[in-house]
């Protein structure tokens, strides 16, 4: 099994989280976080690439909500940042 050395550069580079905040925000551009997100993108963006840099990156804390259909059960959504970042990872 090869080991990949250096991928924190490639995982924090400027067009990585470009790519990754489209992916995250397939299918969810009418969430209004979404769109709060992506009306500053590159400003988001490159505050987030700082923060990952530096190691000042905290997770925002989950919202939890239920859903029903097609069986009762409880959701707990990562806010829209921490999906680009996961997604910036998977990349």
């Amino acid at each position: 099994m090869k080991t990949a050395k250096n991928l924190f550069p490639k995982i924090i580079a400027f067009e990585n989280l470009y790519d990754a905040a489209q992916k995250a925000a397939k299918g969810k551009r009418e969430q209004q976080n979404v769109m709060h997100f992506f009306l500053n993108l590159e400003e988001n963006l490159w505050q987030l690439q700082e923060q990952l840099a530096n190691g000042n990156y905290v997770p925002g804390a989950y919202s939890t909500f239920h859903i029903y259909d097609p069986k009762p059960r409880m959701i707990s959504a990562a806010p829209f940042r921490d999906r680009v970042v996961h997604h910036a990872l998977m990349n």
